[in-house]
This record gives C-alpha cells, sequence and structure tokens, in this order.
C-alpha cells in the first residue's frame, strides 16, 4: 500500500466514478438496460463522488482540503453501498418503486426533467435487476465500486496519508 496517496485516491474516485456513470449510461442506450430510481440515484451519488474527489485533488495542497474530500468520498461511497443493496435486497422484490426514498429524492431534484439523458427512470425496480453482467446484477457491481472508493479513501485517512502529499 506504500502507493496509497491522497491525492492517487482522490483522482481514482473521481475517475471510477465518471466510468461507473459511462458504463450505466453506455449499458442504457447501447444495449436497452433501462435504469430504475435506484440505478438512477447510484448515478447521482456516482456524480457527487467525482465532483468532491475531484475539488478535494484539485485542492490538494490544503491539507485539511484533502482529509475533508477523502472523508466526504468515503461517506458517499458507505451512502451508495447502502443505495446499491437496498436495491438488491428490497427495491428489486417490489412491483413498484413508485415513492421509496429514492423516487421521492429524485423527484424533489427534478433531475429527470433537468438532465434526462442521465437521470431518466425507465423501469421498475423488479425490472431493473433482471440486468446482469457477468453473471451479477448491476447493482452488485454499482455497490463493489462504492465499496473500493469508500475503503480506499478510508484506508487513507487510517495511515495518515492525506496528511501528506
Amino acid at each position: 500500500m506504500r502507493g496509497l496517496s491522497a491525492s492517487r485516491v482522490l483522482a481514482f474516485s473521481a475517475l471510477v466514478s465518471i466510468a461507473g456513470v459511462a458504463a450505466a449510461l453506455v449499458a442504457q442506450y447501447h444495449f436497452d438496460v433501462k435504469p430504475c430510481p435506484w440505478c438512477v440515484m447510484q448515478r447521482g451519488i456516482f456524480l457527487l463522488i467525482a465532483a468532491v474527489s475531484a475539488l478535494g485533488w484539485i485542492l490538494q495542497r490544503i491539507g485539511f482540503a484533502r482529509v475533508l474530500a477523502l472523508l466526504l468520498t468515503a461517506l458517499l461511497g458507505v451512502a451508495g453501498l447502502v443505495s446499491a443493496g437496498y436495491q438488491h435486497e428490497v427495491a428489486s422484490k417490489l412491483a413498484s418503486c413508485d415513492m421509496t426514498f429514492a423516487d421521492r429524492v429524485l423527484g424533489a431534484l427534478d433531475l429527470e426533467a433537468r438532465f434526462p439523458s442521465v437521470f431518466m427512470v425507465t423501469a421498475s425496480c423488479s425490472e431493473a435487476s433482471a440486468y446482469t453482467l457477468l453473471g451479477l446484477p448491476y447493482e452488485i457491481w454499482s455497490g463493489a465500486l462504492f465499496t473500493l472508493i469508500a475503503l480506499l479513501c478510508l484506508l487513507t485517512l487510517k495511515r495518515g496519508a492525506a496528511l501528506r502529499r
């Protein structure tokens, strides 16, 4: 773990989060994988991780900014993992995702109307969980990526690498 620096972890977190959203959009538009509210909420969390991580990376010369960015990124990673877990364990078994937490958040933020190409919900949670990649539902892959991001950030904080460049 010698190469684990705050700068690298923040850059990695931003890049893999953007890659995760890009992969979701490719799956949606080229392979007709329809997203549910929980899928779309996870896209939003990945974009927040990318923004926070990139800002922390840009402001890396300020020690507290690195620490804060790593901490916020780790918390967002945990939130994403909870979202993916809820989608897999609960929402995928529901007939409808209407009025679930994800649906209410997306409605309150009006993301579908503002950015429909990224945030348009086109499936129920049970329909969306039927899609798989290499035999695993997409929310499992998403959860794994959120876990990786959160763990890297927490390990970097634990090692004190956030205080060094």
